[in-house]
């Protein structure tokens, strides 16, 4: 079997960063010969270049993968740097025998901390206070009485999906007395969820409990608008919703109307359903809500772990062996 693994990137900065770390990794696992193609080459470059690759890992969405992955015939794995697949077309490349793989929770922590940051800045309007400061306005600008600022003590916290990055929400919000409940479509065993402290109830339980909720699902059929406006009907008013997953996981228009009907107090989100936000939406400058541009991921620690398990699932593939962290159609 081939031994090539290619990393599919544009030729910038980040994707020479990222190159460096992973010929480490590659240089430490032994046997791969890692390739770079720059992905803004014509198609027929890119195919050219990508002979004889058995692992492809995308740098990005790379819209013409599928019609790659059809002109190279010693692939076996498409590898993600990041956690969604959501833009891969999994069911296709399955039926050409190509496997699709994520991160293996490389961003975890990294997403799991951004989740609890914005629960706390929608708390203590924490968004607010700083552009108060930036302004020159100090305590002036900041908008809200004291009923609306709240510690996370004694909140119960609702997580739809106690994965990699849920369970480490669950871990690390042990930490701040809180009461931690979760519903999932997967069957975790008692060992796992007795480790993330959190107890599981059913979806609209869950929905109509919390204090908070957080979102952890993939973007699949079964997830896009998960949250509408039934479930939002289902949340207490002073409730605040937190996704760091996928934007189309929730129903924006839905969320803007329950916002507006103070259905719920407040969001945080670092995903939308277009991105980059739109300039006429009205989520970044409503009441309570604050919204980072999709990179809760962003850390070196997240590009360090991506590195390393990205380039160790491609050599099991080089050694013949299953990969790990596939992600089968939905």
């Amino acid at each position: 079997m081939s031994n090539i693994v290619v990393i599919l990137g544009p030729d910038n900065e980040g994707s020479q960063v990222r190159m460096k770390e992973t010929s480490r990794a590659a240089d430490r696992a032994g046997g791969i010969d890692l390739r770079f193609v720059d992905k803004e080459q014509t198609f027929d470059e890119v195919v050219e270049q990508c002979q004889g690759a058995v692992v492809i890992l995308p740098q990005g969405r790379y819209d013409h993968l599928s019609e790659l992955a059809g002109k190279v015939s010693t692939l076996k794995l498409i590898q993600t740097f990041s956690a969604g697949t959501d833009w891969i077309d999994k069911a296709g490349l399955g039926e050409l025998g190509i496997d699709v793989a994520n991160n293996g929770g490389a961003n975890a922590v990294a997403v799991a901390e951004h989740a609890i940051g914005l629960m706390f800045s929608v708390y203590r309007k924490l968004d607010i206070q700083i552009d108060s400061v930036k302004e020159g306005t100090w305590m002036a600008g900041v908008r809200g009485d004291r009923t609306e600022f709240h510690t996370l003590v004694g909140k119960r916290i609702g997580i739809i999906g106690l994965g990699r990055i849920g369970s480490r929400v669950a871990k690390r919000l042990a930490g701040w007395e809180c009461e931690i409940v979760f519903c999932d479509v997967i069957d975790h065993d008692d060992d796992y969820i007795a480790a993330a402290g959190a107890k599981r109830v059913e979806l609209d339980e869950l929905l109509a409990t919390s204090d908070i909720v957080t979102l952890h699902v993939p973007l699949d059929r079964s997830t896009r608008h998960m949250i509408s406006d039934r479930e939002l009907g289902l949340m207490k008013s002073t409730a605040v919703l937190i996704n760091t997953c996928r934007g189309p996981v929730v129903d924006e228009n839905a969320l803007i109307r329950g916002l507006e009907a103070k259905e719920i107090f407040g969001a945080g989100l670092d995903v939308t359903e277009i991105e980059p936000i739109e300039a006429d939406n009205p989520l970044p400058t409503m009441a309570n809500v604050v919204v980072t541009p999709h990179l809760a991921s962003r850390a070196l620690e997240s590009e360090l772990n991506a590195a390393r398990l990205t380039i160790e699932n491609a050599g099991r593939v080089v050694r013949g062996e299953t990969p790990d962290w596939l992600v089968r159609p939905v």
